[in-house]
């Protein structure tokens, strides 16, 4: 699929090249005394609109405290604002923002943490994946390997990160982390 897709913007990116180079000259000889300004067009990102019911779940002061470290380890990687909306929806998805330990027979296998993340999986040892700071690190130097995370739907960036057996469920936490960012970032 990455041949396709590289194939594809080169495609593009010729035409582009050979559209400039023949169009170039004509331009050239406009009268600038007609050519009426244009507006800079601004370019920016707009996060999709939520996809599908949205859950909301009420959070006491760990889990409002777990939602200001996953801030602040996004701002540390330098890492923008959807970067945070997508994390803390993905561990509204897997935790419900709380830092869970060895469950016992509740637990899936041997996930820990606020992503659910796995010793056996390489996500670190017990102690690094239960760290707040260091899980949502190594969620997001995850996401960073996701080509196009900025744009592509929440759950979709969240899913290939995770490799859930329920790909979809992080869509359902998307406007409740869009309103937690809202209201932490800046704080």
């Amino acid at each position: 699929m990455n041949t396709i897709f590289r194939k594809s913007m080169l495609s593009v990116a010729g035409l582009a090249f050979a559209g400039g180079v023949f169009a170039g000259p004509i331009a050239a000889h406009a009268n600038p005394v007609d050519a009426k300004p244009t507006a800079a067009a601004a370019v920016q990102t707009v996060a999709p609109k939520p996809q599908g019911a949205q859950s909301h779940i009420d959070l006491n002061g760990e889990q409002t405290g777990n939602v200001k470290a996953i801030i602040a380890a996004t701002k540390k990687a330098g890492l923008p604002e959807r970067a945070a909306v997508i994390s803390i929806a993905t561990s509204l998805q897997e935790s419900k923002l709380e830092n869970l330990g060895h469950l016992g027979d509740a637990n899936d296998h041997d996930s820990l943490g606020l992503f659910q993340q796995r010793p056996t999986s390489g996500w670190g040892t017990p102690e690094q994946i239960t760290n707040p700071e260091y899980s949502t690190t190594a969620f997001l130097k995850g996401l960073k390997q996701v080509d196009g995370w900025q744009d592509m739907p929440l759950t979709d960036a969240a899913q290939t990160v995770q490799v859930s057996a329920y790909p979809d469920a992080y869509a359902q936490w998307e406007q409740q982390a869009t309103d937690l960012v809202a209201q932490h970032w800046n704080s």
